[in-house]
């Protein structure tokens, strides 16, 4: 399911849920996901995600996630080693 947001004067008129932003915001603070796999999901691309959170975020919350993600390898799927492809806890099998 691919979503969009509008930008529109009015407020309230986003067309996505709260519960969606939400999850996006959720992803976003995760080191794991990467900006990619939230595109993948929600249509979003980096830019977009950095407006979403830059507009839902307290000004100081937004400071400390950019500073967070800023240069940080497993954000980007290119960037990223098949060591992080997915997460297996160690005592499962291959």
């Amino acid at each position: 399911m691919k979503l969009s947001i509008t930008r529109s004067s009015a407020p309230g008129t986003d067309v996505m849920s709260e519960g969606c932003i939400s999850r996006i915001v959720e992803m976003a603070w995760e080191d794991r996901t990467a900006f990619e796999a939230i595109e993948a999901q929600f249509g979003l691309n980096e830019s977009a995600v950095i407006d979403l959170m830059r507009r839902y975020l307290k000004p100081s919350s937004f400071r400390m996630w950019r500073a967070r993600v800023t240069g940080r390898r497993t954000k980007h799927a290119v960037l990223r080693g098949a060591v992080f492809l997915r997460h297996r806890a160690t005592h499962t099998r291959p």
